[in-house]
């Protein structure tokens, strides 16, 4: 499996994805996925199998415990602290060859090279195990999360600076 950085051409796939990972939530417009892409295309990756988009992977500098709200498109982004881990999504095509560590493992690089002291996220769908297995930790936030599923849960994996 190979990781490189998302091309314009990838977008049908990433969208595909996306709809075939997701079923708590409704898709997110083109333009708002593409938006995190514009704003930090060196966090943005697809992951390739046999010549195949099979998954991707949106993050972007942000602001600890302020998750930006699902469905609205990223227009600047803030004096970050956090490398914010938007969305990882696998195709079923490629599930169990460890195809999410490998995204995961990209982008700790990437908070350590951007000098950022942590990744973030929100975990929906009953994925807060996955993520706590890879090290994640639930923290409680001011912000609201009614944007995203009944069952979303912010959490932090601290990155060593």
């Amino acid at each position: 499996m190979l990781i490189r950085a998302i091309s314009q051409d990838d977008w049908q796939a990433i969208g595909e994805i996306q709809a075939e990972c997701y079923h708590a939530l409704a898709p997110e417009p083109l333009h708002v996925l593409k938006s995190k892409w514009q704003a930090s295309p060196q966090t943005c990756y697809v992951l390739e199998k046999s010549d195949q988009v099979v998954g991707y992977c949106l993050a972007h500098p942000w602001t600890e415990d302020t998750p930006p709200p699902l469905y609205q498109a990223i227009t600047a982004l803030p004096k970050a602290d956090t490398l914010y881990l938007h969305d990882i999504a696998i195709s079923n095509r490629a599930q169990g060859f460890g195809a999410g560590r490998k995204l995961f493992d990209t982008l700790k690089l990437q908070a350590e090279k951007l000098r950022l002291g942590s990744l973030s996220l929100v975990a929906v769908q009953g994925a807060c195990g996955y993520w706590e297995k890879l090290g994640f930790n639930h923290k409680r936030i001011e912000k609201s999360l009614a944007t995203y599923t009944d069952d979303a849960s912010y959490m932090v994996y601290p990155v060593a600076r």
